[in-house]
């Protein structure tokens, strides 16, 4: 084995343990997380978080808000962090958030294969490009 293979194992493995992500919802975190199949607590602070917020909270059901952008100006407590993640850790909810997203991440997965969707628009983009 090489040293990649051997730090991208160790990488997989740090992943599958996660409960979930505690995140700002920037778009790459928001891919991130469905990638991984893990929810999200949503605390969009600025730019595109908070219209991806409510793309993961209310649209795709993957996750909760922690701190809703209305109240962004107010300070986090510890115990808005806790109860965050005990929320993620402990509940039924987040349980079936996890179905869902698990649902998402196979659809992803599937679409990178050979004839999934991104693979055909890649290859067509491609073709387009280079004629």
């Amino acid at each position: 084995m090489t040293g990649e293979q051997i730090k991208e194992i160790g990488t997989k493995q740090a992943k599958v343990h996660m409960g979930g992500f505690m995140s700002h919802h920037g778009w790459k975190s928001c891919i991130e997380s469905i990638t991984m199949g893990v929810p999200v607590a949503a605390w969009p602070m600025h730019s595109d978080q908070p219209r991806n917020s409510v793309l993961i909270t209310h649209v795709l059901k993957i996750g909760f808000v922690v701190r809703d952008w209305a109240q962004r100006n107010e300070l986090v407590t510890s115990e808005d962090i806790e109860k965050a993640v005990r929320r993620l850790m402990e509940t039924n909810e987040v349980a079936e958030m996890r179905q869902r997203i698990t649902n998402l991440k196979d659809d992803i997965l599937r679409s990178k294969d050979e004839g999934g969707v991104s693979s055909v628009e890649i290859n067509s983009f491609i073709a387009h490009i280079t004629r």
